[in-house]
Formats: C-alpha cells, sequence, structure tokens
C-alpha cells in the first residue's frame, strides 16, 4: 500500500532550503535522500573537511553541496525551510529559536520517520536500561512473528526506509532526551525505564531534562499507552500528564497491575491477582536490573505477544554487547565489559548483579554530574578500585568519604591509559573475582563513543590472553 503521506512529503522537498545541522550517524543517510527528493541542500558540522568521514566527503563532491564548517559554523544558519538537527544539537539553541521563529520546521530524521509512517510505533526512553529494553521488546515481537525495525539512539537510520513500513509491521525506537526535546509526535506505546541525573554537561538543568524526557508522552491519544517505573518518582509522576492509558512495572511488590519481581520471579499482577511468568535463575541475563528491563518489556507488549514464545527469548536472549558483557577469563579471573555504564547509577546497577569481589576500572568524560551516590556501592562490593579520565577524582573523593563513613579500605590506583588499567587489574584481581570495567562516566575524553571504549577494552585485555 502506497504511503500518501510519506509521498506528498517527498515532493515538497523538491527546490526547499534544507539544512543539515550535525553530520552525525543519524543525519548523514538523509544528504542522498534529500538529494534525490531534489532538495537544495546545505551541510554545517563544527568540523573542518579534512576532519569529515570519507564517506561524508565522497557525497559532497558528489553532489556539489554546499557547506558551512568549522567553529562559527551556526552563523551562517539563516533562511531555511527545513532544517534537520543532529540530536545533541539541542533545539535550544538562539540560532533554532530565530529560524523557528521566522517560520523554518525545525526537526529531526527520527521526528519525521514517526509523523510519516504507518506503522505502530513502540518508543522507549530514561537514564539506564534503554537499550537492553529496545532490544528485549524487539526480540520479543520478532519471536512472535512480526515484522520490527529497530532505531533511533540505536541501530541504522530508519527514515530512509519509510517508505518500506506498513501498518502491520513494528517499529521499535530508544529515544534520548536529546531526540525528544522539541518533539511534536509520541509513540504509540512510550515507555520510561527511570531518571537520573544525565547529560547536565548539555542540559541546561535537571528541570530541562526531566521535561525533554516527558515529551515522549505529551503528544499521546487516548488509545495509546504509556508504560512507567512505579518505583521512580520522578517517572511515576509522569501519570498526572499522561492522555493514555497508564501501565506500571516494578521491581517490587508493590503494585496491583502490571509486572513485577518477587520471590526470584518475574510475575504479572492483575487486581493484586498473581501470575508467575518465568523464575529469575531460568533467565540468562543476571542482575535485578535486567529482571526489572524484563517487566518493562512484558507491561509495553503484553497485548501483542504469546506469553510461551516470549519466555523462551528470556531463557535464550544474551543481552547487548558493551552491557555486562564477558570478554574471557585469565587466570581464574573473570572479565567483563560494561562500557555502557555512563553514569554511576548505571556502574551501581553492574556492581550489584555480581556475587563475587570485583576489581573495578572507572572514570572518564565529565558529564556534570553528582558522584557521592557511587561511594558505599564501591566500598561494599570492590576489592581493587582503578581510575582513569576527568571524574577520577569525583569518583575517589567518593569512595574515600565512604570508607571512613564504613570503616573499610579498598585498593585504589590512578592510571592515565586504558591499557594501563588493565595491567593494573591483571596483577591485582586475585582468583574467583572478576574485573569489570564500567566507567560511570562518558566516553569522549578518550574514546569516541561508549562502543568505541568497550571495543578497545575487549582488544586490550584479549591480547593479554594470547600473549
Amino acid at each position: 500500500m502506497e504511503n500518501l503521506q510519506l509521498e506528498e512529503f517527498n515532493s515538497s522537498l523538491k527546490g526547499k532550503k534544507v539544512a543539515i545541522l550535525g553530520l552525525g550517524v543519524s543525519n548523514v543517510p538523509l544528504i542522498d535522500y534529500l538529494y534525490q527528493c531534489g532538495a537544495n541542500i546545505s551541510l554545517f558540522d563544527e568540523k573542518e573537511y579534512n576532519k569529515l568521514d570519507s564517506d561524508i566527503q565522497e557525497k559532497i563532491n558528489k553532489y556539489n553541496l554546499n557547506c558551512v564548517l568549522g567553529k562559527n559554523y551556526m552563523e551562517e544558519l539563516k533562511n531555511f525551510d527545513i532544517i534537520f538537527r543532529s540530536p545533541s544539537i539541542l533545539p535550544t539553541r538562539k540560532e533554532l529559536i530565530e529560524e523557528a521563529n521566522r517560520g523554518c520546521l525545525i526537526t529531526t530524521e527520527i521526528e519525521m520517520l514517526m509523523k510519516l509512517i504507518p506503522s505502530k510505533i513502540i518508543g522507549i526512553t530514561g537514564s539506564d536500561g534503554k537499550t537492553t529494553t529496545t532490544t528485549l521488546i524487539s526480540e520479543c515481537l520478532k519471536a512472535n512473528g512480526y515484522n520490527v525495525y529497530v532505531g533511533g539512539n540505536i541501530g541504522t537510520p530508519l527514515f530512509t526506509k519509510a517508505s518500506k513500513m506498513t501498518s502491520e509491521d513494528i517499529v521499535v525506537l530508544e529515544l534520548s532526551s536529546f531526540q525528544l526535546m522539541g518533539m511534536t509526535v509520541s509513540p504509540n506505546i512510550a515507555v520510561v525505564t527511570n531518571i537520573t541525573p544525565n547529560h547536565l554537561n548539555i542540559h541546561k538543568d535537571m528541570e530541562e531534562y526531566i521535561l525533554s524526557k516527558r515529551r515522549i508522552i505529551d503528544n499521546q491519544k487516548e488509545n495509546d499507552i504509556c508504560v512507567l517505573n512505579y518505583n521512580d518518582e520522578i517517572v511515576k509522576n509522569f501519570s498526572n500528564y499522561a492522555n493514555g492509558e497508564v501501565r506500571f512495572f516494578s521491581k517490587y511488590n508493590n503494585i496491583s497491575n502490571g509486572f513485577c519481581i518477587k520471590d526470584n520471579a518475574i510475575y504479572r499482577v492483575i487486581n493484586n491477582e498473581y501470575t508467575k511468568i518465568i523464575d529469575t535463575k531460568d533467565i540468562l541475563l543476571r542482575g535485578n536490573h535486567n529482571y526489572e528491563n524484563i517487566c518493562t518489556c512484558l507491561t509495553a507488549i503484553i497485548d501483542l505477544i504469546d506469553i510461551n514464545k516470549t519466555v523462551e527469548v528470556f531463557k535464550t536472549f544474551k543481552g547487548v554487547e558493551h552491557r555486562l558483557e564477558y570478554v574471557c577469563e585469565i587466570n581464574d579471573v573473570k572479565w567483563y565489559n560494561d562500557s555502557v555504564s555512563s553514569s554511576p547509577t548505571r556502574t551501581i546497577a553492574g556492581l550489584n548483579s555480581y556475587e563475587e569481589s570485583i576489581v573495578l576500572i572507572a572514570g572518564g568524560y565529565d558529564k556534570h554530574i553528582d558522584y557521592d551516590v557511587i561511594g558505599e556501592p564501591i566500598v561494599n562490593k570492590v576489592s581493587t578500585l582503578i581510575l582513569m579520565g576527568d571524574t577520577k577524582e569525583k569518583i575517589y573523593n567518593a569512595t574515600v568519604k565512604a570508607e571512613e563513613k564504613l570503616n573499610k579500605k579498598i585498593n585504589k590506583f590512578f592510571v592515565n591509559s586504558l591499557e594501563e588499567a588493565v595491567d593494573v587489574a591483571l596483577n591485582n584481581a586475585k582468583k574467583g573475582e572478576i574485573v569489570l570495567f564500567s566507567p560511570a562516566s562518558a566516553s569522549f575524553d578518550m574514546f569516541k563513543n561508549f562502543a568505541d571504549r568497550g571495543e578497545q577494552f575487549k582488544n586490550i585485555v584479549n591480547k593479554k590472553v594470547i600473549s
């Protein structure tokens, strides 16, 4: 069936002045798409031409595109019909506000996708657990026979695939606060995992961060579904703003309807009646936070699935790369890569996933968030702490404070590189312990992103096995 709304949008692009603002992963595929639709394209990015990826340089030369590059690239962002912004360039920038006031459409590829496709959309946001929950939902839907597209903050940009999507398909999107800001459309099923301080180096304050997360439900309709964390007061409060059906999930036995964890099992609760879904010992993923992710997943899609087919997914799902990912074993010490953990709460969840004593490698780029909360979990779970990056002093100070409070000392080391961190871990880890690389910080001080950081960690560790 033809998507007339998408065709109309494509036709409207002909001759329009369109700016692609920020040449990141989500925007690059737009270059070919918009050119084929006849748009008059200009590219804007703070990187100089010689710092751009080669595929972008090729497109610039192939299409003879107008480019504004370098430190002052925003100064010429004027008189456009449409601006596709990179999620990290917030719509609160004065240049974007000025263009919007003049009548320009400020959007993102993910917002236009959501506006123009006929498929059911499930959107997931939150500070922690987004990617695992998004992946779990998509795997469960696939196991139940659905054709599923996965995108947003993970996977590949989906806008260029919009013409293939039908009303029978389901699109599952991980949505960051940056993608949600300014969004004028909401998914049919909106999921909020939790909210803790994050990205405060970019957001104006915590209130802006919370409101950006709430955008995922702000444009829902009466027959839409809003899935919220009953144990997070900020998220629970979103129910007061919901337009559609509100559903809760919980990691405790404290809800009358929804999914929860009780007696080492996951249960469905209907009017205080409990039905066991699966024992946690039968779930391949480790950790209470992952059992909570499964509760979140089930709450969102229970109307769409056969529970028996879905339970089989939980028994075999190995998790997502860079999330408590098993790397190898060296001298009776298991090594795990948790590079995705870019905040204290995520690392705390990782620490709580293991019974073994832990050698922790942490630290990285500073997002201007509070690290005091991580001190006691480190002192309680960690034998040796190895710190690097911009946040090393913050994590060190939180740990020392907790040591004084708990009257307990752990080994602590500062290092200057990931390779040095691995060497220190090798020299200090005892048989039966685990080494956990869980930075509790962003990656941008030393690495391209968390995936690059995780790959480098795995490569360094695997070389130690060979040697």
